[in-house]
């Protein structure tokens, strides 16, 4: 049972608070890829309070479970008022989806958009991807401003 899907549901105030639902597989044994974009990803800066933004993509492979799209919608909204660094913020969300849903494989990119004048790319993957798995290309190209 899920504590999201078909049910009105507030935005968790952190990412702690929020609750990740996880449904069976519905292909298991086979080898795909599930693909999350995130293009209008929030957080705030942990010095300055201000905002930082980021264009997550989170691709995986599934194992028993696959992760509920609405319950990670508000897993990822829950970063609009959470003060950490890109770094920690990107492998954390990867992180959490692995010790939570045991996928096969998973990797997330955090392309984040200039702080400072410097734009910060964060990539985390769980193993080596599955030999038999298509791959493409994340597809966020890296910024390149008004050049």
């Amino acid at each position: 049972m899920t504590l999201h899907l078909g049910q009105t549901s507030a935005l968790p105030a952190t990412p702690e608070e929020a609750v990740l639902d996880y449904v069976p597989n519905p292909r298991p044994g086979r080898t795909y890829l599930v693909r999350f974009a995130a293009p209008e990803f929030t957080s705030l800066c942990p010095v300055t309070g201000q905002p930082d933004f980021a264009h997550i993509v989170i691709d995986y492979v599934p194992g028993d479970t696959i992760v509920e799209s609405k319950s990670l919608k508000l897993f990822l909204g829950s970063f609009r008022n959470h003060a950490a660094f890109h770094e920690d913020c990107t492998v954390g969300i990867g992180e959490r989806l692995v010790a939570e849903m045991a996928p096969r494989w998973l990797r997330i990119g955090g392309y984040w958009y200039p702080r400072g004048g410097i734009p910060i790319d964060v990539f985390w993957q769980s193993a080596a991807p599955p030999a038999d798995l298509w791959l493409p290309d994340q597809g966020v190209p890296s910024y390149r401003g008004r050049g």
